[in-house]
């Protein structure tokens, strides 16, 4: 009888009196719509439970009770409709249930679900003896409305305080950020003896998604395992979600192992965290795993899938994956489209992120900045502005992430100013995101001076803004003025990250400022933590361009990790300081070690071979980069090969290699042939070469004074003549020499700071 009227319910509006009259009382017929309306309910269906309650008040012969009612309450409740709920609540007033439990409880769920508090209340007055439904209901509703003291009155209060009732208060403590309450809520439910449930275990778990409360954690995962809730599966995704948001993916891979009967939500905590740690392969890999356990994506395994196609930047799996998640009726959700904005601008597709975008018909903040910044990433800043003016019509207020994206369009001055002026008049301008994007642009621009009003002007800074600010003074050329500033960040309260440590180790690097460099390294051993791969790289390279080379060779053979650029900065290290031979061994034992040289490591090896000497082995090494490595030679290794050669007085060999470069030589090529023809006195292709930077570098005095002097020591006096008089009538002149040494004193660490460049 049920399955006959879910299908007629389910194909149709109405109930005929056949169905629902063959050979059953009204009583009987009402018992079995009952269970069809749970059943409904039950089935997430909730729509159609709300649609047969409708077709049994219509019916003359049918009369809803208190089943019929609570049963519809809970549809509404679902679906958070309160404009039926109020309606049925009416009915119910007249029908003499509201007092009933089972009737009172539906309604109070109702209320609380649609965040009704006084309603909620006032219902759990009504109810003659309320049961523990009723008082978790009531203390779940102030507690997840952020009401967390008066529910902890009620808490106190409750006549029968058991497992749900505890989980009630943790649960909306969680949900309302107080975490102390929480886990104080947790331990206390732990000492007076009630027994944790996986709603407990789960609710206090997602506080300890961060690495702050990791160790917290860890002692609930080994009373999870003492209590014997380690086979529930709620509890091990939520472990898992913990583990893999504090990139703990090996322990994340384990409770996957343990899980015996794992589902969707185990599948997308594994491939978020995956996602979230930068592993994109294998969160691919479990994706395809998800599928072949024959659990169907959700929008959020979507998600995840497409943001690590947006990382990876996979141009054909990124489309592959959103093909299917339209296949599978996820065009229309915004958080599927979103992420697949953001996947094809990453992968440089911005015609197909446009067409996702305009096919979305609800779109939201997150729609349009996805949008903008792929506009700007691809810099089709126009565009993206465009855009903006599209969403200010749209009647969507921009957020600091779209200014942030704007501000990134903002190649030119103006743009930049104009883009200020928006912020301002949002009231954006006093936002940190906001104001760190607009010191980064206008530092760019070269306008330090506007980069410093505004880095001054904002009212909280956080690393990014001062990172911004250092690394900005030193691009417009003012790198004591970037140290000082790293000076001021310490005396703050915040702590110098990999970022800042590497872009003041980079400014002592430029200016050969060595102590300062040995402060820096001192703080780095200070903090107490291992040597980072960055920061050793960073230390190598400093401590070679100040001269110390012996301090390179500590910090590289005390780093517990190397990478390809720990090695290209030892080779370089050696080069700079004329050690050829041993930059050439460096260079063969990282080969030994399985380190694969990139093109990086051949420049510098080669420059190394170059201002030492050796010719042979620089031809050897240019010769085995595309016959060993496969590696195109560039335009730099060319400049250092044909540099190598004319050192050496090897002008035939050096013209020959020029000529049969696959590409148009630049002026480094020439520059370095001119310098050889110099040094070796060959006038005839001096004079070439000389001719050809003459054409790229016309105002350039010293390729005149170079060629005169080729001419003048060969004796070619006229010629040399000549070519001052070119100089002349070009209206080039020769600038006097300067000289500049960096002093380490007093004034360079305090009170040196200049605002001239204001």
């Amino acid at each position: 009888m049920t399955t006959t009227l879910m299908k007629l319910v389910l194909s149709g509006p109405g109930i005929p009196k056949k169905a629902t009259q063959r050979s059953q009382t009204p009583k009987q017929q009402l018992q079995s719509l009952n269970a069809l309306i749970s059943k409904l309910t039950h089935s997430n269906l909730n729509s159609k439970a709300l649609q047969l309650f409708i077709q049994i008040h219509a019916s003359h012969h049918l009369q809803p009770n208190h089943y019929t009612l609570s049963t519809t309450l809970t549809a509404c409740a679902n679906l958070r409709d309160t404009a039926a709920g109020n309606q049925i609540h009416a009915h119910a007033a007249r029908a003499g249930y509201r007092g009933h439990t089972h009737v009172g409880n539906a309604l109070l769920s109702l209320y609380a679900k649609c965040s009704d508090l006084e309603s909620t209340r006032r219902m759990f007055d009504e109810i003659h003896t309320p049961d523990a439904y009723s008082w978790t209901t009531l203390l779940s509703a102030y507690a997840k409305s952020g009401h967390i003291d008066h529910a902890l009155q009620l808490f106190d209060v409750v006549p029968c305080r058991n497992v749900a009732v505890w989980n009630a208060v943790i649960t909306g403590c969680v949900d309302c950020g107080y975490r102390e309450v929480a886990f104080d809520m947790f331990c206390r439910m732990h000492w007076m003896g009630v027994r944790h449930d996986n709603y407990s275990f789960a609710s206090v778990l997602s506080l300890c998604c961060s690495h702050e409360l990791l160790d917290s954690g860890k002692q609930v995962h080994s009373l999870v395992i003492r209590t014997g809730f380690l086979v529930t599966i709620s509890v091990i995704n939520a472990l898992l979600t913990m583990y893999s948001s504090c990139g703990k993916i090996r322990e994340a891979y384990l409770l996957f192992g343990e899980a015996k009967t794992p589902n969707y939500i185990t599948f997308n905590a594994m491939i978020s965290g995956l996602v979230g740690c930068g592993r994109d392969v294998e969160a691919l890999a479990m994706f395809k795993k998800m599928k072949e356990s024959c659990f169907g994506p959700t929008n959020l395994t979507f998600v995840s899938v497409l943001s690590a196609c947006s990382s990876a930047k996979m141009p054909k799996m990124g489309p592959q994956t959103h093909a299917q998640a339209i296949k599978m009726g996820f065009e229309a959700s915004v958080l599927v489209s979103n992420a697949a904005i953001n996947m094809y601008s990453c992968c440089g597709d911005l015609e197909n992120a446009q067409l996702v975008f305009e096919r979305l018909k609800e779109k939201d903040l997150v729609s349009w900045n996805s949008i903008i910044n792929g506009y700007a990433q691809g810099k089709c800043y126009e565009l993206a502005i465009t855009v903006y003016w599209k969403m200010q019509r749209a009647g969507i207020e921009p957020d600091e992430f779209t200014f942030g994206s704007l501000i990134a369009c903002s190649v030119f001055v103006k743009n930049t100013e104009m883009i200020q002026a928006l912020a301002a008049k949002n009231g954006l301008i006093s936002n940190t995101q906001v104001g760190n994007a607009l010191v980064s642009a206008f530092a760019n621009c070269g306008m330090i001076g506007h980069a410093y009003q505004i880095f001054e002007e904002m009212p909280f800074r956080n690393l990014i803004s001062w990172n911004s600010m250092v690394s900005g003074s030193v691009l417009n050329g003012f790198p004591v003025m970037g140290l000082e500033l790293f000076q001021e960040m310490q005396i703050s309260d915040l702590i110098p990250n990999i970022c800042t440590l590497s872009i003041v180790l980079s400014t002592c690097a430029s200016i050969s400022a060595l102590r300062h460099g040995k402060q820096v390294h001192a703080y780095i051993l200070k903090s107490g933590s291992d040597l980072n791969m960055t920061l050793g790289n960073a230390l190598i390279t400093m401590y070679a361009k100040c001269g110390a080379l012996d301090w390179s060779s500590r910090v590289f053979q005390g780093m517990s990790e190397r990478d390809v650029v720990s090695w290209n900065a030892m080779v370089a290290a050696h080069a700079q300081h004329g050690e050829g031979k041993e930059a050439i061994c460096c260079f063969e034992t990282m080969q030994e070690l399985g380190i694969k040289p990139d093109p990086v490591t051949f420049t510098v090896v080669l420059s190394a071979c170059s201002h030492s000497g050796l010719v042979d082995e620089g031809c050897r090494i240019f010769s085995s980069m595309f016959d060993e490595y496969g590696i195109e030679p560039g335009m730099d290794h060319y400049s250092c090969i044909i540099d190598l050669l004319g050192r050496a007085g090897r002008l035939d060999e050096a013209e020959k290699l020029v000529n049969s470069v696959p590409f148009c030589a630049n002026s480094h090529i020439w520059w370095a042939l001119l310098s050889a023809c110099r040094a070796h006195g060959n006038v005839r292709l001096g004079r070439v070469a000389a001719g050809f930077l003459l054409e790229t570098e016309p105002n350039n005095p010293a390729v005149y004074v170079l060629l005169s002097n080729i001419h003048a020591a060969a004796g070619q006096w006229e010629e040399a003549a000549s070519v001052r008089e070119l100089m002349k009538k070009n209206g080039v002149t020769k600038r006097p020499g300067l000289s500049w040494m960096e002093s380490e004193s007093h004034s360079m660490v305090k009170g040196s700071k200049c605002l001239s460049w204001l």
